[in-house]
């Protein structure tokens, strides 16, 4: 009976082993699938372009190992960071801005739409939930017209062209964090009054009591509990705004006031063939920012969304 008892434990012991085995291979598995694209691209940036279409492009260059063989280069980063440069900047213009201004502007909005009781506060959600079915696709006529013909942007830029670090082109951009910051708010808002539900209404309502105004419960109480998600919007808007390309090449279209996303179209593209080493190159540069955006605050967005 013993020896029976034994071989049952051994056996269950046996099929727990080979169940957690199978489960850390399928997700080793599925980590080297997700990450063959990425090591692929990264291989192919440091790649000579000349020695590009003789290597195969998931193994790295032969040069460290195998001297002289001309195929391991920092050309193709050069290059990126050449072709991309005023493309960061301007990206850069763009999305900081336009970030923080949705995310305060929705934790308003998302503060007078859940702790203020007020006539008509239903139809004004409605409106913002609305705003988040419409497509970008939708609007694009008559943003272009609005920024062009109706605003006069462009006319009040030129005197102040003449400040230091302001160009005449800067007017785009300007547009453009005023439309990212306008499609951003509906979102932005529903995050935040999600959050606010949660909150107790006492601390409101004591604050309130002791005649505090609007504006000093917002800034005393809400505030300081939105930090959680503050990091959940700003993350999502930051990646958002940085991958557009759609509005950009609306509002922009092209020139100086080009953002990174339009500059990675046609870097690398010429009547002689592609450049695949300087297009990698210039991709993993573009993306590196939102790449350091969730390794810095990916533990508060977490936390933000489990909040």
């Amino acid at each position: 009976m013993s020896t029976e008892t034994g071989w049952v434990g051994e056996r269950s012991l046996f099929g727990h082993s080979l169940r957690r085995i199978i489960l850390y291979a399928v997700l080793v598995g599925m980590g080297a699938f997700y990450l063959i694209p990425i090591e692929t691209g990264i291989m192919t940036s440091i790649i000579n372009p000349a020695s590009y279409t003789g290597s195969f492009p998931y193994l790295p260059p032969l040069e460290p190992l195998v001297p002289n063989t001309g195929e391991f280069s920092l050309e193709p980063w050069q290059g990126a960071i050449d072709g991309l440069g005023q493309g960061l900047v301007n990206s850069v213009i763009l999305v900081v801005p336009a970030t923080i201004l949705s995310g305060l502007l929705g934790s308003m909005a998302a503060f007078g739409l859940t702790t203020i009781d007020w006539r008509g506060q239903i139809g004004i959600y409605i409106l913002f939930v609305a705003g988040i079915f419409i497509p970008y696709q939708a609007v694009l006529v008559p943003l272009t017209q609005f920024w062009y013909n109706v605003v006069p942007l462009q006319a009040a830029f030129q005197p102040l062209a003449a400040l230091p670090f302001v160009e005449s082109y800067h007017w785009k951009l300007v547009a453009l964090i005023v439309t990212h910051t306008a499609y951003g708010l509906p979102i932005c808002t529903l995050l935040f009054r999600a959050h606010y539900k949660k909150l107790s209404d006492e601390m409101v309502e004591a604050a309130q009591l002791d005649g505090a105004s609007v504006a000093t419960i917002y800034r005393r109480i809400i505030l300081p509990l939105s930090i959680p998600m503050f990091a959940v919007v700003f993350i999502y808007q930051f990646t958002q705004i940085w991958n557009d390309l759609l509005f950009a090449l609306t509002i922009i279209q092209f020139g100086d006031a080009a953002v990174v996303t339009q500059d990675l179209v046609g870097i690398g593209v010429s009547q002689s063939g592609t450049n695949f080493p300087l297009r990698m190159a210039a991709a993993l540069l573009a993306a590196l920012p939102t790449l350091l955006v969730y390794v810095f605050f990916g533990d508060k967005f977490a936390k933000g969304v489990a909040a």
